[in-house]
This record gives structure tokens, C-alpha cells and sequence, in this order.
């Protein structure tokens, strides 16, 4: 009997989610293929029938929460039904070969996609885990679907995660914080990397998640009471010149606030503006007029004007920002944005998904262009440690908004160099510079870079990088486009040498290296255990071999 009646609880609960899943999907997307998502529910809760979560909720309830998650990302049925099936091949008997002859290709290769990056382990050997984090981005690039349905996958795992064991609550809770809330900001999905990095900082620290919460519950009172008060004023302010504009206050993320007492090394005690104001406006011209309507109400912070609204973050963020101070002394953060810009800050690529309708937006194709921009600078680490360290850089970057002289913005990671300014213009520009003048003045290539600096990059031809300027350049690409050709130019160097001590040695043969037909050095190479004659000739440059004892393998 009290079976029955779980399994009818089971099933009242499953099917609630069912409705409120697809009421989503009507309200957002009415003219989508809900036959499909209904199709692969029903797969779904099939196949799932009788396993549970650590939770003991039914197992179905996680992929209806997924498809959920990306119902509120306003994506299409594809991946809600990618989504809804998106375990079913790791934790059921059903094969990708049975998912593509019951949903189709599209539905199957994001599912395979999804599945492969499940199996990844980023708790390995830092060696695999690079290698992992290659797949994982390999994946992305192929269909950025994946990655959305791993992200909202991630984002109900960090939900529930409560009823994992504390070893696996840390394991899991890091890897959120260095892969999946990065991957989360890189494309520009604010509401769903702020999420990770709340619960991610929760079970990672929880002193120090509740000694922060602690001090902002005690103060949200009389904050509430604070903004309510500035919310009036600014109101009035717009209302007397005539603008339309929404005005929203929040208490700042728990996390945010953290990184900002690790940053500016102070206790929670010493954070004064921990509430931060929007003003969501209907055009970009209003913005502006906002932002001086908020400059005569209260005094600005120096220092703390950003314009990304002319100057967007890599990730497409566009905002007005401003720090002020009242008349009585308080310090408060207000951003200002126009509707379309609060949308992209809030779901970014999900924001005008078009793989149903049409290709991706040019916005959205600059996003997957920063991943292939990553995927291809990356792929000449052969380190393990550069790699995992010099992603992290790409994933999640301080930036700096720097000029041509023509006006062009480049945005470099913090503490940038001239040298890694030339190398994001062109790899040949970067290998040739010889000097740079930062603001019309001459600058050491050391120098390091800031925001609104106009730097003209000066080039000798047939210039050579130096190894000394791996020390001083930040970026990955400029790191790693230096080492590649660093490499390959010692390696031929290292070649020419070896020919001149082989052909030295072998005149004490009275030969020349001309009389040794390049079979036999090749030979003699796999001997070695080297593919190329070239290889053979460049270990005796590098001292492995010497010269004399490849000969007298070659000599008659």
C-alpha cells in the first residue's frame, strides 16, 4: 500500500513538473515542436523508471528540472528534449544509435556531446585534466547547445547538492568555480554564473559564505530602508526630465562581495556599499542623460566612471557604471542599461537563440569566436600546467580596453604588455616589434598597459622574438604564439648544427654527408626511436647523440 502510494506521489510530482515545463515552452517559443518534448518526457521517464537521486526524489525530476532551467533560458524544443534526455545514455541501457533513430540527428549529436563532457574528470592528474578541459571546449565549439545543457545540468546538481557526502560537496563545488561559472560569464550568462558562484562558495567555504551572509542580513534592514529612500530621489530626478526608465535596487552577490575583500584585502566590516542600484532605460541616449541626472543628484567616486557601453567586455556586456556619494556620506554602485542590454547581461547567448529560426546572432557568433580564439591558442601547450593556468586567464580574465591609433579597442587581460597589444593585431606584428609609443610617448616593451591607453606598436622586419619576453607578456596567445616559434626555430637551428657535426665527423671517414642517401638516415633515425632523418640530425644538434656514433652506424 505504501508503495502505491509513493508511486502515485511519484507520479503526481513528475507530471506537475511536465505541465509547468511545457507551459514555459508555449509562453516563450508558441510555435515550437512540443510533440518532441513530449516524446522525449515520456522516453525519459521510461528508461529512469525506478532509480532515484541521493536526494530520493524519483531520477526523473533532475532532467525535468534541466529542461526546465533552459525553458527559462527561452531555448527551443531541441534542447529542452536534448536536455530532458541528456542522461539517458550514461545512466540508463539506452544507446546513442537508439536516441537518433527515435529523435533525429540534431537531438542525438548534442545528447552524444553532453554525454562525452559527463565523463570527463577534472579531478584527475593535472595532465589529464588538461586534456579533459581540451575535450570540453572541443565540445562547445561544436554545438554551443552542449555546454548550455551542461550548464544548466551543473546548475541543479549545485541546487541539490546537499545530499552529497562533504568530500564530494568540495570536489564538486571547485570544479563549479574554476570551469563552470567562468564558461558561464564568458558567454555571458550573469544570472546563471552568479548562481554557481553563490552555492559553489557555500560548500566551498562555509564560514566564509556565512560570515559574509551574516554581515548583509544584518544590515538589510536599515539598507532597504536607505535605497528605498535614493530609489525616491532618483525617480523624481527622472521624472522632472521627462525619462521613461525602470529603477531596480539589489544586495550584491554573496561571492561578489568575497572577491571584493580578497581583492581589496579589508574585512566584511569595511564594505560600505554593499547594495547596488539599476536604471533600466528605452534607449541608449537615455543612459547617458540618466547618468548625468545621477552626477548632479550626488558626488561621483573618482576613478570609478566605466563606459561599456562604448567599449563592451569581451563577453558582449554593456552597462553604464558609477559609484556616488550621498550627501550623508553612504557609497552605493548604480548601473544603467537600456532593456535589450539588461537582457543580454542577464542570459547572454541564450538571450536570441536562433538554431531553430536561422543561424546565430552576430553577437552570439562573437561569443563562439572567443571559443574558437581559445580552442586554437591553446592548442600548442603541450604543458599541462601552462595550459590549465593560461586557460584560466581565457576564461576568466581582468581586462584592460586599449586603442589603436585608428580608434580600434583591444581588450587585453591586466597588466599587459605593448608586446601582447602587437601579437592581438597579427602573429607577424608580434614577432617583428622593436619598440612601442603608449599616448605618443616612446615606452619600454615592459611597460605595462591601461585602460584608454592609445598604443602604436613599432616593427623592424626580420625582427626575431626573445625568450626574455616570455617573462614579461600576459596573455596566452602572445605566450604561446612566442614558444611556438621559438620551438620551431630551434629546431631548425639545432638541425643545421647536426648536419655541420655530422659532416665534420664524416670526413674523418673521408665521406660527405652527401654520399649518405637519406633512407639510410632515416633508418638509422628509427633506430632511435625518430621518425624523421631530420629529428635524428636535430637530437645531435641538442647533444643526445653524438656524431661519431650515429656515423659509425651509417659508415661503411
Amino acid at each position: 500500500m505504501a508503495t502505491l502510494r509513493q508511486q502515485i506521489a511519484t507520479n503526481v510530482l513528475t507530471v506537475t513538473r511536465f505541465r509547468e515545463l511545457m507551459k514555459k515552452l508555449r509562453e516563450n517559443r508558441p510555435n515550437d515542436d512540443f510533440e518532441l518534448v513530449k516524446k522525449a518526457y515520456e522516453f525519459s521517464q521510461k528508461h529512469h523508471a525506478g532509480q532515484t537521486r541521493a536526494s530520493g526524489e524519483p531520477y526523473l525530476v533532475h532532467p525535468l528540472e534541466v529542461a526546465s532551467v533552459l525553458a527559462d533560458m527561452k531555448m527551443d524544443a531541441v534542447s529542452i528534449a536534448a536536455g530532458l534526455l541528456h542522461d539517458s545514455v550514461e545512466d540508463t541501457s539506452v544507446t546513442a544509435a537508439e536516441i537518433r533513430q527515435e529523435f533525429g540527428e540534431q537531438v542525438a549529436h548534442i545528447v552524444e556531446g553532453v554525454t562525452k563532457i559527463s565523463k570527463i574528470d577534472f579531478s584527475s592528474t593535472e595532465e589529464a585534466q588538461a586534456e579533459n578541459l581540451r575535450k570540453m571546449m572541443l565540445a562547445m565549439v561544436d554545438d554551443i547547445r552542449v555546454i548550455m545543457i551542461k550548464l544548466a545540468d551543473r546548475l541543479h546538481n549545485m541546487r541539490t547538492l546537499e545530499h552529497l557526502p562533504p568530500d564530494r560537496q568540495q570536489g564538486v563545488a571547485r570544479e563549479t568555480l574554476d570551469i563552470y561559472a567562468p564558461i558561464a560569464h564568458r558567454l555571458g550568462m550573469g544570472k546563471v554564473r552568479g548562481e554557481l558562484e553563490d552555492l559553489g562558495f557555500r560548500y566551498l567555504d562555509p564560514i566564509g559564505y556565512e560570515q559574509v551572509h551574516a554581515a548583509v542580513e544584518s544590515r538589510r534592514k536599515t539598507g532597504e530602508v536607505f535605497m528605498a529612500r535614493i530609489e525616491g530621489v532618483l525617480r523624481d530626478g527622472l521624472k522632472e526630465a521627462g525619462i521613461t526608465a525602470h529603477v531596480e535596487s539589489r544586495i550584491k552577490r554573496i561571492y561578489s562581495i568575497h572577491k571584493k575583500l580578497q581583492r581589496q584585502r579589508i574585512s566584511v566590516d569595511q564594505v560600505y556599499d554593499l547594495y547596488a542600484m539599476r536604471v533600466i532605460t528605452k534607449s541608449v541616449q537615455d543612459c547617458y542623460a540618466v547618468l548625468g541626472i545621477i552626477h548632479n543628484v550626488w558626488r561621483p567616486v573618482p576613478g570609478r566612471i566605466k563606459d561599456f557601453i562604448a567599449m563592451p567586455r569581451p563577453n558582449l556586456y554593456q552597462s553604464l557604471h558609477t559609484s556616488v556619494i550621498t550627501e550623508t556620506g553612504e557609497t552605493f554602485e548604480i548601473q544603467i542599461r537600456t532593456e535589450e542590454m539588461h537582457k543580454m547581461c542577464e542570459e547572454g547567448i541564450a538571450a536570441h537563440w536562433k538554431y531553430k529560426d536561422g543561424p546565430v546572432s552576430a553577437q552570439d557568433e562573437q561569443r563562439l569566436a572567443w571559443l574558437r580564439q581559445v580552442v586554437e591558442w591553446q592548442r600548442d601547450v603541450s604543458d599541462p600546467n601552462e595550459f590549465l593556468s593560461t586557460l584560466k586567464i581565457d576564461l576568466y580574465p581582468e581586462e584592460v580596453y586599449t586603442f589603436t591609433p585608428k580608434g580600434k579597442v583591444l581588450v587585453l587581460p591586466r597588466e599587459s604588455t605593448p608586446i601582447d597589444f602587437a601579437y592581438s593585431i597579427h602573429t607577424e606584428v608580434g614577432h617583428s616589434c622593436v619598440g612601442a609609443k603608449v599616448n605618443g610617448r616612446m615606452v619600454p616593451l615592459r611597460h605595462k598597459l591601461h585602460s584608454g591607453d592609445i598604443v602604436e606598436i613599432l616593427t623592424q622586419p626580420g625582427h626575431k622574438p626573445s625568450r626574455d619576453w616570455l617573462a614579461i607578456v600576459k596573455s596566452s596567445r602572445s605566450r604561446n604564439k612566442i614558444k611556438h616559434w621559438l620551438n620551431v626555430h630551434q629546431q631548425e637551428r639545432a638541425i643545421e648544427i647536426g648536419r655541420k657535426l655530422i659532416e665534420k665527423e664524416a670526413r674523418k671517414y673521408r665521406m660527405s654527408l652527401k654520399q649518405i642517401k637519406d633512407e639510410e638516415l632515416k633508418k638509422a633515425a628509427s633506430e632511435y626511436g625518430l621518425g624523421r632523418a631530420d629529428d635524428l640530425l636535430a637530437a645531435i644538434g641538442y647533444g643526445k647523440y653524438s656524431a661519431r656514433q650515429v656515423l659509425a652506424k651509417l659508415a661503411p
